[in-house]
């Protein structure tokens, strides 16, 4: 594989990027840092296929990124490989409003491959290939310039050996028949849904007690006020105002600004200052969580009572024995929302009772909820056993 020096100029990126179009597939990885913004600050991005590898500086001087954000995100005819992509989707949704496609994502491979639910690259990289990965640079400041050839060569190893992982993972999908079964998840995994960050949902991330509407009114707008605030900064959500005192101000609310001194988690400047003032008009200006907008009384759990929960238990037990037999990561085949409701009564909109799923685990959750399957020890192991349903 012939790999490039550190592309830094327009020219070579463009023309890197029109052999790649060609590609059936290409390997993508990038560097970032995101300890001190808020929007993540892209650094290096990595790209290979299975003639040519490179990395691209994009902050590189009147580099112009829109030949390989369009391969990326514009060419639905070269498959866009990642390992653990979710970050790496998300700064290409900020730059472009896309996401990749068609998408594949190897640790979410892995899964079907009896690897495990989230397998670390050097993990993949040394059960595939037996490769040891030189972890020295992992603790890289990759925003500093100039990058030296160590840590060049380092980000380039992540898409190189990718390039070699990926067509023997993709043969063994094949070989088990399995391949059919990522398709949701790499849908799900590749929805710019997931990226948008909309202010108006940030409450949604705050854990909090209790269902008031208006105390969750209030943290609806403190949310969406701190969402708008580390955007202009761009800081990180918790250097503006961390959850447990978003929360504490939705529930206690202060009268008039002067009473933000008395807050824990705030600056007492803020009984004076712009910030306390505007942070002051989110809270006044909150109108209760409409109905439609209120969470399920139960969080997850619709209707699950004490003997559903047990249900629900037996399910996950369920879940862990049909992973084992067929050897895939049990949240492959269940998420465990999906197992409170089926044991709620709820039988509709589950992904577990259509598809492979269903062929795989879903018939035989059913089955055990409504009486059709039972557990037995048989020569010390734990199994499942068709049984007469019991008046």
């Amino acid at each position: 594989m012939h790999v490039h020096p550190l592309i830094t100029d327009s020219a070579t990126l463009a023309n890197l990027c029109a052999r790649l179009a060609d590609a059936p597939f290409v390997c993508v990885d990038t560097e970032f840092m995101r300890e001190n913004t808020y929007w993540p600050e892209l650094c290096l991005i990595q790209i290979a296929d299975t003639e040519e590898a490179a990395a691209i500086d994009p902050k590189a001087p009147g580099l112009d990124m829109t030949p390989l954000l369009d391969l990326l995100t514009e060419n639905d005819d070269v498959l866009k490989v990642f390992h653990a992509g979710g970050q790496d989707l998300e700064i290409i949704y900020n730059l472009t409003g896309k996401t990749p496609y068609p998408l594949f994502d190897t640790q979410v491979a892995a899964m079907a491959l009896g690897q495990g639910e989230q397998i670390g690259y050097s993990n993949l990289v040394d059960s595939w290939l037996g490769i040891q990965i030189d972890k020295g640079a992992r603790f890289t400041d990759w925003s500093r310039r100039p990058l030296d050839d160590r840590q060049v060569d380092y980000a380039i190893g992540d898409v190189t050996h990718l390039s070699k992982i990926f067509p023997r993972m993709l043969e063994q999908l094949k070989k088990t028949g399995r391949g059919a079964w990522l398709d949701q998840e790499m849908e799900r995994l590749g929805d710019p849904a997931n990226y948008a960050n909309d202010p108006d949902l940030a409450w949604k991330r705050v854990r909090i007690s209790g269902r008031r509407a208006d105390v969750l009114g209030r943290l609806k707008a403190i949310a969406k006020w701190r969402e708008l605030e580390a955007r202009s900064k761009d800081l990180p959500r918790g250097r503006i105002v961390k959850d447990e005192t978003i929360a504490d101000l939705a529930g206690h609310p202060p009268k008039r600004q002067a009473d933000l001194a008395k807050v824990r988690g705030l600056s007492a400047t803020w009984a004076s200052n712009d910030i306390g003032k505007r942070l002051m008009t989110a809270i006044e200006g909150a109108a209760p969580l409409s109905a439609e907008e209120m969470p399920p009384r139960d969080d997850r759990k619709p209707g699950l009572g004490k003997e559903g929960a047990l249900v629900a238990d037996l399910l996950k037990l369920l879940l862990k024995i049909r992973a084992r037999d067929i050897d895939v990561a049990p949240r492959l085949l269940a998420r465990g929302e999906e197992l409170e409701a089926l044991a709620a009564g709820q039988r509709g909109d589950l992904a577990i009772l259509g598809g492979w799923r269903f062929d795989q685990f879903g018939r035989d959750a059913l089955d055990l909820v409504e009486g059709r399957l039972a557990f037995a020890v048989s020569g010390g192991k734990l199994t499942m056993t068709r049984t007469e349903r019991l008046a």
